[in-house]
């Protein structure tokens, strides 16, 4: 139903405005009889008569102005009050004036809203309490009963019959239209959804098929009656189409299945067929007032080829890039370890040069092995970072936590970078309270996260500035921030913060070193602590770099954890039989 504007509306109005002519002309014909009625000192059949008028006329009037539930009402009121008025004329307990009252709230079922129904209800019950009354003499109508009473009541309850079959008519006609216009509705909408459906009887066989199915396998629906559907589906799909199938239509389950699906290529020149992803939902249609069996199955069938060459697309992507990565790392690792062992050679033999071991040297020769020395030790350094990305990119690097004091970790991670900070005139402070909570972490994670910072922040500081290092508590977590005063990044270099290789003066004319993995590192190690790692800076006012490790140290995965299976079951506790407590009693 299109609201008050819908077919279904439009003839329950009609239904209204033809009842109220009905009254009226029914009124009219009455008219005369009552008038000669009157001129025999019968006043009843005038009253009823003149009621009828005005009520037909009132409902005329309603319905001319637009007011179709005022109409209704008014016939339903009508219709009561002329039944009460002869019930209470008629001694009699069953009479023409109750059934023509009981007939008014079927009247409001059938064309009125709720109010209008409550009332008509309960103005009956006063009409059956009026008419017992009037039965047991306590109430009675002035005039003496006469038998043209009752014509005129059995007159009366023939044309409150005939409006009730009349309303009924129309509600039936409401009915079949609504029922028609759903169907229409759901048929046009099942022509012309994108998905293809079908609809199977409880013995398999098709009862419906909609059009979008011919664009979706290339042929004709009448080609997928009998075992047409079947014969499209791919040998390697049938047992599991026929598996929800039969989930659908023996056990009343919805099943959701892809299988490949043959399609043609009509046309002149028609290509050989291709086989389609097709998304198949099956709901079966269960009948609660039918005995359990077999079901009804409705089917949706969806083309998701695009949806499926797409997936394997990603999957294709991932791999490569899975073994991208895997190539990377073992080329790092590699390269790590074959450069690692010449160049401890170099660093070693430089060092007993400049120890003077193997003799004195000359000055110049001297400065030579010095400058071999710092370099061995710098690609050393490098080497080690390069290992250590490659092992957390691979996932294997792995934590070994136990509770450490995290004020034990600032001395001597600050006598690692002293060295490089008095060579820059940078003065290292510390900001750490009296009593910090232990700290369940990898000390040695720790330690080289405190140290890249370190060496970060003096690196990029002015000369005669000042390196902060804090911790506190915060939370369930550890604060540890490192502050600089130096040349300091922008909002994009901050954001790219932890990509590996990336470093905010980049290019050939930077003036800093570095292979820009320090803060990779440092972002990797605290990500392994379950925690998290922030930068605050500004272009030429320093860095403050802040990670947040949990107290409590990384969460167990439980994914990454064997099931433990309990060497040793509890004891089951069991109750001694009866005799055994007597005989402890006894002795």
């Amino acid at each position: 139903m299109r609201g008050a504007e819908g077919r279904p509306e439009a003839l329950r109005r009609r239904a209204i405005s033809t009842n109220a002519r009905l009254i009226l002309l029914a009124s009219i014909i009455g008219l005369p009889a009552a008038l000669y009625a009157l001129t025999q000192l019968l006043l009843l059949p005038f009253i009823l008569a003149v009621t009828g008028v005005t009520v037909g006329v009132i409902a005329m009037a309603f319905c001319q102005r637009g007011q179709y539930e005022r109409a209704g009402a008014a016939q339903v009121y009508g219709t009561l009050l002329c039944g009460l008025l002869l019930t209470v004329a008629d001694p009699a307990i069953a009479d023409f004036g109750l059934a023509i009252a009981v007939l008014a709230p079927v009247q409001a079922s059938l064309l009125s809203r709720t109010p209008v129904k409550k009332r008509a209800w309960a103005i009956l019950v006063a009409v059956v309490g009026f008419g017992a009354a009037a039965h047991f003499g306590m109430l009675g109508w002035p005039e003496p009963f006469s038998f043209s009473y009752a014509l005129m009541g059995g007159f009366i309850f023939c044309v409150a019959a005939t409006i009730v079959a009349v309303s009924a008519n129309r509600l039936n006609s409401v009915f079949e239209v609504y029922e028609k216009a759903q169907i229409n509705a759901y048929r046009h909408l099942i022509e012309h959804v994108q998905d293809a459906v079908m609809r199977f009887a409880p013995d398999g066989t098709v009862l419906f098929t909609s059009r979008s199915s011919e664009k979706l396998f290339g042929c004709r629906r009448f080609e997928l009656s009998g075992n047409g559907l079947i014969e499209r589906i791919h040998v390697l799909d049938r047992p599991a189409y026929l598996t929800a199938f039969a989930e659908a239509n023996q056990d009343g389950l919805t099943r959701r299945i892809e299988i490949r699906m043959r399609r043609d290529e009509p046309g002149p020149s028609a290509a050989p067929p291709k086989f389609v992803w097709v998304e198949v939902s099956l709901t079966p249609v269960i009948d609660e007032d039918m005995p359990r069996g077999r079901n009804e199955v409705v089917i949706l069938l969806r083309d998701v080829t695009e949806r499926h060459d797409q997936m394997i697309e990603l999957q294709r992507a991932r791999k490569a890039a899975e073994e991208a990565s895997n190539a990377k790392s073992r080329f790092l690792a590699t390269i790590g370890h074959e450069l690692r062992t010449p160049l401890n050679a170099i660093v070693g033999f430089s060092e007993m040069m400049t120890s003077g071991v193997v003799g004195d040297l000359s000055p110049q020769h001297n400065e030579y092995a010095t400058l071999i020395q710092q370099s061995g030790h710098h690609l050393i350094g490098v080497v080690r970072m390069l290992l250590d990305m490659s092992r957390l990119e691979a996932g294997k690097f792995e934590l070994n936590t136990e509770p450490l004091a995290p004020e034990s970790l600032v001395e001597p991670c600050l006598k690692m970078v002293d060295a490089m900070a008095r060579e820059k005139s940078v003065r290292l402070m510390t900001d750490i309270p009296r009593t910090l909570p232990l700290l369940i972490a990898d000390e040695r994670a720790c330690r080289q996260i405190l140290i890249n910072l370190l060496s970060n922040a003096v690196k990029f500081s002015n000369e005669h500035s000042v390196v902060t290092l804090a911790m506190k508590r915060q939370g369930r977590h550890l604060a540890i921030s490192v502050a600089d005063h130096g040349i300091g990044m922008g909002e994009e270099s901050v954001q790219r913060i932890g990509e590996p290789f990336f470093q905010a003066q980049d290019g050939l004319a930077r003036r800093y070193e570095g292979t820009g993995l320090g803060l990779s590192i440092v972002k990797g190690l605290v990500e392994l602590h379950d925690g998290t790692l922030h930068a605050s800076s500004s272009p030429g006012e320093g860095t403050v770099m802040t990670v947040l490790l949990p107290i409590n140290g990384p969460e167990t995965k439980v994914e990454e954890t064997g099931a433990v299976t309990p060497l040793h079951r509890d004891p089951v506790t069991q109750h001694m039989p009866q005799w055994y407590d007597e005989r402890k009693r006894a002795l």
